[in-house]
Parts: structure tokens; sequence; C-alpha cells
């Protein structure tokens, strides 16, 4: 176990390595390009084969301790060891990163990417999939900074150089926004290792703030908040993610929107909620209110989107549509509840699941059409996806539906939750304020179902009059099949049996704000 979690965190960085070098004559196939686009299928399925043994060799009856640990003393004088490990929290996250990142690769390999060499494409997709996963994985402060860090120069690279129109004003606004957060995260993690005596984050959640005076962690909360909000991302702090989506390469979009914004919310459940409990507690209703902000605000972008005549792009939509979705997320984590920070876990692994297939259909529809403009496609010449490919067009309809809760599909468990959780938030917290909250972000749930439902009607029905004699449109191939289906089940899976997730991370999370007592 402890070999599985170190392959999986490192294969993906050697594999970067390799990628650059050339490849040996006998594996060439049709050229250098097939060749190391093959190489980026070979080394993710790797990766997601070990998290699989990874998770088939947990221990399901004890999803609270820590398991597959490693801990290897690394800069003495400063207490920062090498410290990996997973529970019921991170595990899934770890699978779903793998796995959304394998399906990437294997898009990537039928349809390669417009832009320069495919050999660093590669090299850049799994030096992220490495930082993702040691995201995850690391219980060091220090090395969680490190690989928090690690990701953002290949997604820069990935939207500066293989994106569309606005790549590059879009990669500088993505970096500048990010970097500036995470020095501010750097001070507030440096602030609570110093202040406690050390950066490992099992003994921190076991001392559960008791070495920190109040004051420390209402600072180090509002430092590290900022840089975690930044990356989740959280109302006001958004304004570079519909950019970098809209630029952004299909593979970009579904790692960006699937995968790293997790990493902001896992960041605030892992460290926040258990070593700062008191300045947590302090800024709870703050985040909670911007969290509300956050789902109304990206639900009536959403729907201004949809409108017709206003032109606007079906990829910026569903990026806005990420800005609600992660208000959920963080409306639970906000609650300091097990029901609410459950429900956060169970949305963001949702989130992941859902918005990862939006963005693969959106891809295709603009592959096949030319445009995501969603005037364009609704109008008489548009896609009217039911009649002229309709496996494209149900499975657009499938997800969107998704996306917008449906009971039955795994988009429900984790708002239902989120919003219990602020029905009876933590002793401490008013719940006159955290009622209303949950009161605003249950309207919000009604603005999603409304601007998706107006997507599915304009691009897979077509507007009023619009012609439906045009040709048909290229329908769902087969390495698109193999690509979304896993997506599709995971989906469905998690809807009808909301258990598989829910009991693994439950244990941890209880554990997890009782101070590290199970």
């Amino acid at each position: 176990m402890q070999f599985l979690l170190a392959f999986v965190v490192l294969a993906p960085l050697v594999g970067a390595v390799a990628a650059l070098l050339p490849a040996p004559p006998g594996l060439k196939g049709t050229g250098p390009d097939q060749a190391v686009l093959r190489h980026g299928v070979t080394v993710t399925g790797a990766v997601l084969a070990a998290t699989l043994l990874l998770a088939a060799g947990f221990d399901h009856d004890h999803p609270s301790k820590m398991q597959a640990t490693t801990d290897i003393s690394w800069i003495p004088a400063l207490h920062v060891r090498i410290h990996l490990g997973i529970d019921g929290i991170s595990l899934p996250l770890l699978v779903l990163t793998a796995l959304l990142t394998f399906l990437c690769a294997l898009y990537s390999y039928f349809k390669p990417p417009e832009g320069p060499s495919p050999k660093a494409f590669v090299a850049l997709v799994l030096a992220l999939e490495s930082g993702t996963l040691a995201t995850f994985a690391v219980l060091d402060l220090v090395l969680f900074f490190l690989a928090f860090e690690m990701v953002l120069i290949p997604m820069y690279f990935l939207i500066a150089r293989w994106g569309g129109a606005g790549r590059q004003a879009a990669a500088w606004k993505f970096i500048l926004y990010t970097l500036l957060g995470s020095v501010i995260m750097l001070l507030g993690l440096l602030l609570i290792g110093l202040k406690s005596g050390t950066f490992d984050m099992v003994a921190l959640a076991t001392d559960n703030g008791r070495g920190l005076a109040t004051s420390v962690q209402v600072i180090a909360v509002l430092a590290i908040g900022i840089g975690l909000a930044v990356k989740t991302p959280m109302w006001p702090l958004h304004s570079w993610l519909p950019d970098a989506h809209t630029a952004a390469p299909t593979v970009g979009s579904v790692l960006l929107a699937g995968v790293l914004l997790k990493m902001g919310t896992y960041g605030f459940v892992r460290i926040l909620l258990p070593a700062a409990p008191d300045g947590m507690h302090t800024f709870a209703p703050y985040l909670a209110a911007f969290a509300v902000v956050g789902i109304v605000y990206g639900s009536l972008a959403c729907l201004a989107l949809a409108r017709p005549g206003s032109k606007g792009d079906l990829k910026r939509l569903i990026a806005y549509s990420s800005v609600g979705h992660m208000g959920f997320v963080l409306l639970g984590i906000a609650s300091m509840t097990p029901t609410g920070v459950n429900g956060a876990l169970f949305a963001n692994i949702a989130h992941g699941l859902i918005t990862g297939l939006l963005f693969f259909l959106v891809g295709a529809v603009k592959d096949r059409c030319g445009t995501a403009d969603l005037d364009t496609l609704s109008g008489a010449t548009g896609a009217a996806l039911y009649g002229r490919a309709p496996r494209l067009g149900g499975l657009l309809a499938f997800a969107a539906i998704a996306s917008l809760g449906l009971p039955g599909l795994a988009g429900f468990w984790g708002e239902m939750l989120a919003l219990f959780g602020s029905f009876d938030p933590a002793d401490g917290l008013s719940r006159p304020a955290f009622l209303t909250f949950m009161a605003i972000a249950a309207f919000g749930t009604l603005l999603t179902a409304a601007y998706m439902l107006i997507v599915v009607r304009r691009v897979c029905m077509g507007d009023t009059g619009a012609k439906r004699e045009e040709p048909r449109l290229a329908d769902v191939q087969a390495y698109e099949f193999a690509t979304w289906t896993p997506l599709v089940a995971l989906t469905v899976l998690a809807g009808l049996w909301p258990a598989v997730l829910l009991g693994l991370t439950d244990p941890a999370v209880q554990k997890l704000l009782a101070g590290g007592k199970s």
C-alpha cells in the first residue's frame, strides 16, 4: 500500500520526463506524435490501475484511519517531513483525478490537440496529474503548498499554447490570480506551522487548534482561506475561471473543472476545519454568505448567457455554472457539521464527474459545429442535436439534468446535504443566518434548473422556427463512447447508491471535526 501510493504520486512525474525523450524505435507506431500520445495513455492507465488497487486494498472498515502512510524526515530544522497517507476523504479524490486524467489522455490519443508538438502537451498533462494527486496525498503543510503550486505552470501552458481565442490573456489571468492567492496562503501555512511547532496535518488535526491562540487562528484562516478561495473559486475571486475555461482546450477544461477546483475545497476540509476550528467558526458566516452569493450570481450569469440574442458561449456558461456548484460545496463546509461537510465532499466528486462530462460534450459539439456560440447552435442552421446527432443530444441532456440536481443522479445528494447542514449548523453559529443562507441556496437550485433546461431546449431542439432539414452531424464515435461512458455510469451509480461514497467520507469527517478522535 505504501509503494502503491508513492507510485501513484511519482509515476506521472517520471512519465512527464520520459515523454520529452525520443521514443524507442519499436514503439513509434506511425510516428513520434502517436508514440507520445500512446505513452500518455499508458502512464495514466497505469496510475489509474494503481489507484484502483489502492482503493481495493483500503481498509473500508476503518476509513477514518490514515492508511498507506509514509513518514520520512526531510528538513529536520523546520520539522518538515515527507508524509503521505490517505483516508476516506482523500481516496475518492485520488480515484477521480486518476480517472479523469486517463480519460483525457485517451480522448487526446484519438483526437490530438491542435497546437504545438504533442510531446509538451503529454508532459504537461502528466505533470499536472502528479501535482494534483500529491495535493490529495501529502500530510505536511509545506508539501501541500508545493504540490498545490505544482499544477499552476502546466495549466498555464495548456491554456496559453493549446487554447482558443483569447488564450494568452486568459492564461495570464489564471496564473496571476492563483499565484497571488498562493502567496497569501503560504503566509498562513507558515504561521500555523511555526506557532504550533509542526507542519504535520495529522498532528495539527489531533491538536484541534488547542496549541494556537484564537487570534492566530483567525489570521491563519483569513490568509489560507483567500488562497483556497481563489482556486475553488469563490465569488468574488472567481473572475479568472470563465476566461480560462472559454480559452482552454477541451482536455484543459475537463481537468480544470473536474480536478483543480477540488484542491481549494479539499484544503478547507483537510487543513482549516481541524487545525483552526476557532478561526473557521469566526469566518463561517462570511464564507456561507459568499457561497450563496456565488450560487445565485453564477446562475444569473448563466441565464444571461443562455438568453436568445446574447451571443453566449456554451463553454463560458458551463464555467459560470461551476461557480454556483462550488458555492454549495463552500456552504456545506461553512456549516461545520458532519452533514454539511459530507455533502460538500459528495458535491465535489459529483461536480467532477458531471462537469467533466459536460465539457467533453461541449467540446464535441464545438468540433462538429465549429462554434460554441449558443445563438448559432440554436438558430436556423444550428445544432438541433436530437435530429442531427441524437446520441450526442441525449448525452448532453443527461449531463445537463444531472447538473441541475435531479434526484437519482449524483448532483442531487451533495447539494441536499449541504442544505441540511445549513438547516442545523454547528453550535455557536447563528441558525437564523444559516436558515437564510439555506433559503437563498435553495432558490439557486431553481435558477440552475432554469438555465440548464434552456440550454437543452436551444441546443438539442433548436429555437422555434429552426429548420429541421439540416444534414446530420457525426454522432458519438467509438472513442468518445469509451471516454464518456465511465462518467455516465458513475453519475448514475453515485446517485442511486450514495452510501458508496458517504460510507468512506462520514467516519473520516466525524473524526476530523472531533479533533482526531474517532
